[in-house]
């Protein structure tokens, strides 16, 4: 008998099977063999044939006799009984078995049999109706006999394992059987209805997906056509896709800007949320996010521009020569962050656009003065109502570009609250460690500030905090002498003023003698900024003259001005004519320049009393305080003076606040001219600070004060021998028309500045 191993196939008594001839192995099967009886072993395992034993089979197999040949590799097998094997052997020729009958215990009548199966053949027919491949399904079902060949036919589909369909095979009642092949058929139709209904409603939900692909794919394109015919009417939304598709922006910003225009689609235009959505992409896509290429640096072009929009200024137009230089070399934006410091009006901020234009680039400038909160540096955070960019991004979307020259004015005016200190943040935008990924508030996304060209002005570096300055180069910008001034004002401020006023050349004429007045009458300076407001007045009421048709040419002269300016107010200190015994003339830096100043003192009768009157800090009157123990001193015989005189020092205009360490040589040389009742000589100006020890200490603000001494009149200058390096930062001019003498104690001081004085020989 052959005997055929089976896995994983369901077989049961009264069912017909169909084998291919290769299901029997090296076994011949041919027409002789029709009507011999198979034997059907069931493995527990995928076992290969020729290695079966005993332990790799179930104890309960079916017997089947071969019915015929359907086709010519079909092999029709019906199954007859179930045995039960007692032995298994493997020979050349195939599997041999032993086996005993093992009938089962039909416990149900053919009559209730017959009834189950024709109402499961009709339900199942019935369910077949519902699904695409109802037609062939009930076919099939039609041809059933059984409700055992519908359940081999169906086993493949159930969720049954193959214990689970040997089982079958192992029961002994045919009623228990039943029972199970309902329930699994039952459970079947179950799988499959809910199947149905999910792939039903899978198919809905894919067809309304792709519905709506459509629909969206067939407004878009209608509405590009609309945007083409009416590129006014754009929609926000498409605006606003084209300018992100375009801004070339970094991964991170472009994510954040697709989210913001989803909430706005989102939204619609009737949200409250609208408008902040709106600004938000406005502003970023507005930007300029691609990096500039870096372009060829000509620096003789550079040197001409500067040459021909600032007149003087050599050593400041030196350094930022060098600096360009530094940039064309490496291709790229590098080099320190230059800090102008100076008086007002001297060029700080104009020369940034000279930058600009000879670097080819865009130029905006950005007040800080008065910024006392951080958020005017970083942003607001889009939380806050009212939520705006901060300075360095509105500068940045202003100027159009990546890569401006910007020009931070008047650094030394931010102010430091409760609402943060803005200069710390300034330390983020002008570190170049820091800022390629500068993030403003607002914006919420890293921006490169790498490549722009940073210049920051200030007039004074005393109030700037030692972080923020310790980033800047700083270059000092000298006051214009009065020659620089007269050169400025005939080259650049009256043709500007004519130009911005209509004037043509033709119709006025300012004489050189003049812009010399006006220059010296009318302005108390380092800087132009009052020259400019002169020239602009006097440019006015020339305009009116010749709209009036009074004049179709005039020529101004010096004698003319208080005709065209008023009469003028203003007056400098002049040196005295005359020494006055405890008078001397020192020197004061100030925000406008250099100015003289006139230190006077007097002993009135009394019992040794001190009074200092004109409005002095606290680093004067320490240095009053200083100069009246040097001359007590120095000049020991004198002391009783000091004892039966109150002494009173004074510095002229008291509404003036005045202070510094500069006046204390000054202060000394008043004292000991006033003890000893001898006049210095009044053509000598003098400053520098003193110690105990006598010595003069170095000072600030050298060339501004020699400059107002030139002005003065004064003939020569005692200055402290450690500020003799700063007089190459003084104009030529000044120089030669002072006697500049650098002193290192106050014996030399009082030697120079009171001829007639006698010091007592060294102690």
């Amino acid at each position: 008998m052959i005997t055929i191993p089976v896995y994983d196939l369901l077989l049961l008594p009264g069912v017909t099977f169909y084998f291919r001839k290769d299901t029997f192995g090296s076994s011949a099967i041919g027409a002789d063999q029709v009507g011999d009886d198979l034997l059907f072993i069931m493995l527990k395992g995928d076992t290969p044939r020729d290695s079966v034993t005993f332990e790799d089979i179930y104890p309960i197999g079916l017997r089947g006799r071969i019915e015929g040949f359907d086709e010519e590799d079909s092999v029709r097998v019906s199954a007859q009984d179930r045995v039960k094997i007692t032995s298994i052997q493997a020979l050349e020729d195939g599997l041999h078995a032993d086996v005993i009958p093992w009938p089962e215990n039909d416990d149900l009548e053919a009559e209730e049999r017959a009834g189950r199966f024709a109402k499961m053949k009709k339900e199942l027919m019935d369910f077949a109706k519902g699904f695409q491949w109802g037609i062939w399904a009930r076919t099939m079902i039609y041809h059933w006999n059984s409700l055992e060949e519908a359940m081999c036919a169906l086993a493949g589909y159930m969720n049954m394992d193959w214990p689970q369909k040997y089982a079958l095979l192992e029961l002994d009642s045919v009623a228990q059987r039943y029972h199970l092949m309902e329930e699994a058929i039952y459970e079947l139709m179950e799988i499959f209805r809910v199947g149905e209904e999910a792939q039903n409603a899978q198919k809905d939900s894919v067809e309304k997906i792709y519905r709506e692909s459509a629909l969206k794919k067939q407004i878009d394109f209608l509405q590009t056509q609309l945007d083409e015919l009416h590129p006014d009417n754009i929609s926000d939304v498409r605006r606003f896709e084209k300018k992100i598709a375009e801004a070339q922006m970094n991964p991170e910003a472009e994510r954040e800007a697709r989210k913001i225009l989803g909430r706005m689609k989102q939204e619609g235009k009737d949200s409250h949320e609208y408008g902040m959505l709106y600004d938000y992409l406005d502003f970023v896509t507005t930007l300029v996010w691609k990096n500039e290429e870096p372009v060829d640096i000509d620096l003789n072009r550079s040197e001409q521009i500067l040459d021909e929009d600032h007149y003087g200024l050599k050593k400041v137009k030196e350094r930022i020569i060098q600096q360009l230089a530094v940039m064309a070399l490496n291709k790229k934006q590098s080099g320190s962050i230059l800090l102008f410091v100076g008086a007002p009006g001297t060029g700080k901020t104009s020369i940034g656009q000279s930058i600009a234009r000879a670097l080819d680039r865009k130029y905006v400038r950005i007040s800080l003065g008065g910024v006392r909160d951080e958020a005017e540096i970083r942003g607001h955070r889009r939380t806050y109502i009212g939520a705006m960019p901060g300075r360095i991004m509105e500068g940045i979307k202003r100027s159009g570009a990546s890569n401006p020259v910007m020009v931070l004015d008047e650094v030394d005016k931010l102010v430091r609250d409760y609402g943060g200190d803005p200069s710390s943040a300034l330390l983020e935008v002008l570190d170049p460690e820091q800022n390629n990924t500068f993030t403003d508030h607002y914006m919420n996304v890293p921006y490169d500030l790498s490549n722009v060209f940073f210049v920051c002005t200030a007039n004074t570096t005393d109030t700037i905090p030692e972080p923020l300055l310790n980033r800047m180069e700083v270059i000092q910008f000298p006051g214009y002498t009065a020659i620089e001034k007269a050169q400025i004002a005939r080259r650049h401020l009256l043709v500007r003023a004519m130009k911005e006023m209509g004037i043509k050349p033709s119709a006025l004429k300012v004489t050189d003698e003049a812009i010399d007045r006006i220059i010296e009458e009318y302005t108390a300076e380092a800087g132009v900024r009052g020259l400019k407001k002169q020239i602009d007045t006097l440019c006015r009421y020339a305009a009116v003259k010749l709209v009036k048709g009074e004049k179709k040419r005039i020529t101004v002269k010096a004698n003319k001005l208080p005709e065209y300016l008023g009469t003028n107010h203003l007056r400098h200190d002049r040196v005295m004519d005359k020494g006055i015994p405890g008078v001397v003339t020192g020197l004061a830096w100030t925000m406008a320049g250099g100015e003289i100043l006139f230190i006077e003192t007097a002993l009135t009768p009394g019992d040794g009393k001190h009074l200092i009157t004109g409005q002095l800090g606290d680093v004067m009157k320490e240095s009053a305080q200083i100069a009246l123990t040097m001359v007590k001193s120095l000049f020991p015989d004198k002391a009783v003076i000091f004892r039966e005189n109150d002494l009173h020092i004074h510095v002229p205009a008291g509404a003036v606040p005045k202070d510094g360490p500069s006046a204390g040589i000054a202060l000394t040389t008043a004292l000991a001219s006033l003890v000893n009742d001898t006049a210095p000589d009044p053509l000598i100006a003098m400053t520098g600070e003193i110690s105990l020890r006598g010595n003069v200490m170095p000072i600030g603000g050298l060339p501004e004060k020699l400059m107002a001494a030139q002005r003065a009149g004064v003939r020569q200058v005692l200055i402290p021998r450690d500020n003799e390096v700063d007089l190459e930062e003084v104009a030529q001019e000044v120089r030669d028309k002072l006697t500049i003498t650098p002193v290192k104690n106050i014996r030399q001081v009082l030697k120079l500045s009171i001829p007639d004085i006698q010091l007592p020989a060294k102690g």
